[in-house]
C-alpha cells in the first residue's frame, strides 16, 4: 500500500511538473521551483520535498484539471492525495469554479496558485502525519 501510494505521489508529481508553458516556471499555478540550478549543473542529489511542497504540486495539479473538466478515477487516494490534501483540493475547486464564472479562467487559475500555496503552507506547518502532536 505504501509503495503504491508513494508511486502515485511521484507520478501526480511528476505530471504536475510537465509542460514548456511561462507558468511551468517557478512561481507559476503550482509554485514550483526548477530542480536544476541556473547555471544547469547539479550541486548534487535533489533535496526531497517537504510536505508542504508535495500538497502544492498534487493538489495544484488536481485542481487544475477539475477545472478543466477532468473526472478523475476512483477517489482521492487513486489521485495519489491524502484526505487533508483532498479537503483542500474541493475547497480550492469550489472557489476557482466561482471565480471562473464571475472573472474568467485566468482569474480561476491565479486562484488556484495562491489558495493551493497559502492553504498547503498553513495546513503542513507543523509537518506531516508522521510529525505532529500526536505522536508524542
Amino acid at each position: 500500500m505504501a509503495r503504491t501510494l508513494a508511486l502515485t505521489l511521484l507520478i501526480g508529481v511528476s505530471a504536475a511538473g510537465c509542460g514548456d508553458g511561462p507558468d511551468d516556471r517557478a512561481g507559476g499555478p503550482a509554485g514550483t521551483a526548477p530542480s536544476a540550478s541556473p547555471s544547469g549543473a547539479s550541486s548534487g542529489p535533489p533535496r526531497p520535498l517537504s510536505g508542504a511542497e508535495l500538497c502544492v504540486s498534487a493538489v495544484g495539479y488536481w485542481a487544475r484539471e477539475i477545472l478543466d473538466g477532468a473526472v478523475p478515477y476512483g477517489d482521492y487516494q487513486s489521485m495519489g492525495l491524502s484526505n487533508r490534501q483532498y479537503d483542500i483540493l474541493r475547497e480550492v475547486v469550489d472557489a476557482a469554479r466561482t471565480a471562473k464564472r464571475k472573472q474568467g479562467a485566468r482569474a480561476a487559475g491565479e486562484l488556484i496558485a495562491r489558495q493551493v500555496r497559502r492553504t498547503c503552507a498553513e495546513r503542513y506547518r507543523d509537518g506531516g502525519p508522521s510529525v505532529g502532536p500526536w505522536q508524542r
